[in-house]
This record gives structure tokens, sequence and C-alpha cells, in this order.
């Protein structure tokens, strides 16, 4: 059955969701990032992220924040778009924008089972680890996707 209902919701409902599947024994991952031009590093890290538990919560970056870490140029495509790209894909369940630099304060306020980074991060230099682990959760770093970023398909264009 398709989903044709963008799943793009708010902290709270997004909190209210997390203790739900919790209390039916359901594992929520969440997974963060901007995703601004998607890609099959993307895919192939959401699809990995999914198989971690039973729902799958992505936080996006906002536009404000990917300006704020990728520089004035960034985002290619608004918050909104990437987020609705992102909720047509199998692998995820639902997705929350959030404004901030890092997922800290939104991975404290959901308390997943797991977090998820990509393997061009180490756990022990994450500052949500901390976190995660403070309530019981677990911080899984998956396979990193080689020559595979949104950085590599840009300079790409602007070769042209």
């Amino acid at each position: 059955m398709e989903r044709w209902v963008f799943m793009n919701i708010d902290r709270k409902l997004a909190s209210e969701l997390v203790e739900e599947a919790k209390r039916s024994g359901k594992k929520v991952v969440f997974t963060n990032g901007c995703f601004d031009i998607l890609h099959t590093g993307h895919v192939t890290y959401l699809n990995e992220a999914k198989r971690q538990g039973d729902i799958l919560i992505v936080g996006v970056n906002s536009d404000k924040s990917v300006k704020k870490l990728k520089g004035e140029t960034r985002p290619i495509n608004s918050e909104n778009d990437r987020a609705f790209v992102l909720d047509g894909l199998k692998a995820v369940d639902y997705t929350v924008i959030f404004d901030e630099d890092t997922p800290e304060e939104l991975i404290a306020y959901l308390k997943p089972s797991i977090h998820v980074k990509g393997g061009d991060y180490k756990k022990e230099d994450l500052p949500e680890t901390k976190i995660v682990e403070s309530y019981g959760g677990e911080v899984i770093i998956l396979n990193f996707v080689e020559g595979k970023s949104t950085t590599n398909i840009i300079e790409k264009i602007n070769k042209k």
C-alpha cells in the first residue's frame, strides 16, 4: 500500500509516537542530517538505519541550520522539500525538522532507542552519544558509502 500523506511531524507528536512504540515493544531509530541533494549514499544509509529497528525517524536540519553548517549557498532544496523527499522513501517513517546545529536537544526530548550516524563520524566524538547513553539508548555507526556526497554532486555541477 502506498503512502501519500506527508509525514513531517512536530517534536510533540514525534515524542508521543516514540513513547507509544516503546510501550508496544518496538525499537525507534533516529538519525539526522541535511539531506540536501539525495543520493545513493543517503538511501543506502537510511535503508541500513531502518534495519536497526522498527520505526525510523529522520531529523532534518532546517534551512537556517544548513546555512549555518554548510555556508550561504546551501541548502539547495528547502527544508520542506528535503523532508518531503525523505518521507517518500520506504525506509523513512517520519521526519522532524529542527533548527539547532546538532540533534542533541531533539534526541534528549524524543529518547529514541537507537541513534544512528554514518561512518564519517566516531561514536566518541558525537556530542549526542552521552545523551543517548544516559537514558539507556544505543549509538550505532554505520558504514560510509565512499565517493557519494552532496558536496561532490555540487562540485560536479559547477564544473559543467
